[in-house]
Order: C-alpha cells, then sequence, then structure tokens
C-alpha cells in the first residue's frame, strides 16, 4: 500500500491496533487486554476476529512481526510501524473532529486514545466537535419549534436526541477544561 493512499480501518482493526500502539503484544495479550478493558460490553470485537486482523494489518505494512519463545513455544509479537501509526493518528483525530452525539463505539475507541494527540490537537478535536454538537442542537431546537403541535410521539424524536445532545455539550465541555488544565492524561 502506497504512503499517498488513505487506509481505512476497519472496527476491529482500529481497536486492534490501538492496543498494539500501547506496547508490542500477541494476539492472546491483546485478548486479555480487551477482556480486562470489558471492551466487548462497549465496542464489537470477538475473540476469532483478532488474528485474522493481525494478518491483514501486517500486509498492510501496519504493524511489523517476529518470533519470540515465551514458556518453551514459539510465539508471534506485533509492533506499531509508523505508518500504522499515522494510521491510527489520523482516525483517532478524524473520529473525535467529527464527534458530534452519535452512541458510536468508534467514538469511544477514539476517545480511549486521545493522548496519541498533541494537546493543541486535542483541544481542536474536541472544540470542533463541541462546535458541531452546537449546531446539530441548533437545528434540532428550529424543527421542534416547527413540529410543536405534533402528537408527543413525534414531538420526542426531537427531545431526546436534545437531551443527549446537551448530557454531550457538558461532557466535552468538561474534557478540554480537564485537558486545558494539564490534568494527567494517561
Amino acid at each position: 500500500m502506497s504512503k499517498n493512499e488513505v487506509y481505512e480501518l476497519s472496527h476491529v482493526a482500529f481497536v486492534v491496533l490501538g492496543l498494539i500502539s500501547e506496547e508490542s503484544s500477541n494476539g492472546k495479550k491483546i485478548d486479555e487486554k480487551i477482556e480486562k478493558r470489558g471492551m466487548r460490553d462497549w465496542t464489537s470485537i470477538g475473540k476469532s476476529s483478532i488474528y485474522g486482523v493481525l494478518k491483514k494489518l501486517e500486509k498492510d505494512g501496519l504493524v511489523k512481526s517476529w518470533i519470540e519463545e515465551l514458556d518453551n513455544r514459539m510465539i508471534r509479537v506485533y509492533d506499531i510501524t509508523p505508518f500504522g501509526f499515522d494510521v491510527l493518528k489520523r482516525k483517532v483525530k478524524l473520529i473525535l473532529h467529527n464527534y458530534y452525539g452519535r452512541n458510536d463505539e468508534d467514538f469511544y475507541v477514539a476517545y480511549s486514545m486521545f493522548p496519541l494527540l498533541s494537546k493543541e490537537e486535542q483541544i481542536k478535536a474536541f472544540t470542533d466537535s463541541l462546535k458541531k454538537i452546537k449546531d446539530h442542537k441548533k437545528l434540532l431546537q428550529k424543527m421542534l419549534k416547527d413540529n410543536k403541535n405534533y402528537p408527543t410521539n413525534v414531538i420526542g424524536l426531537f427531545k431526546h436526541p436534545l437531551m443527549i445532545l446537551q448530557t454531550d455539550l457538558e461532557f466535552l465541555e468538561w474534557v478540554i477544561e480537564e485537558i486545558s488544565k494539564d490534568n494527567k492524561i494517561a
């Protein structure tokens, strides 16, 4: 794959590449991290999908691997390449810039990886999302006002997302404030 091409990561590849970016890992260690962090509760990743994704990531040049001996058996260990890191960072940045109040598992994965970005990139990404949410909220408020004579089941289609967006606004404002205060970010 040419370095100039935009590489699209599937959700599972996004999760796996992000975990490898933390430290060189084998498939079993990646699965253990997923279990330990309860990631199967908030992301779509199965046990069997990890190994196929690792092979594809290596074939595409996002990770490299080597064989090591561990407990008298040979295991394949994976590490992220500079190209893989660029792809991962680009994906994190894109998702965080474009978040606007959806319950999206890719957002949760990207949020867990936002320390890959510089402080300035973090603030910019979350500020951009904050603006998008505010714009989306204004649009929904106008639609609600224009449709105020509809029955409850229709009005609720505007009220529910408005309430969720308000929570997302408060959350992103908190995140930006915490980043700005230089609070510890792992």
